[in-house]
């Protein structure tokens, strides 16, 4: 059934990712730079074309699957785990031990002839 789901999400996802970037852009935030004015902002009018509920409808899909698969695989936890409070650190390594200090004597000149 998690499998289903998430191939459903994964579709609606798309879905929505192409229905927001086919939208035509309307000159920035909130409507600013629209021709209509204030007066059109957030009417029945300005916001009741296909693309707008189109968008709302996948939107609201998503926000579903997403809960209900976050609900599902609420205590799963596949493999070692991920969080890292309940695993306790690795020991410290030791340090590895100090070498002797090595010395050099200088070598003795070569004789000349």
């Amino acid at each position: 059934m998690i499998s289903l789901l998430l191939v459903l999400h994964l579709l609606v996802t798309i879905a929505l990712i192409g229905t927001v970037l086919i939208q035509r852009s309307e000159g920035g935030g909130l409507g600013i730079g629209s021709s209509q004015g204030m007066g059109a902002f957030m009417s029945g009018r300005g916001t009741a074309n296909l693309l707008t509920r189109s968008t709302a409808v996948l939107a609201t899909a998503f926000m579903v699957l997403s809960l209900t698969l976050a609900v599902l695989n609420r205590g799963a936890v596949t493999g070692g785990g991920h969080d890292i409070l309940a695993n306790p650190p690795p020991p410290a390594a030791s340090a590895p031990a100090a070498a002797a200090p090595v010395t050099t004597t200088p070598a003795a000149p070569a004789p000349q002839n």
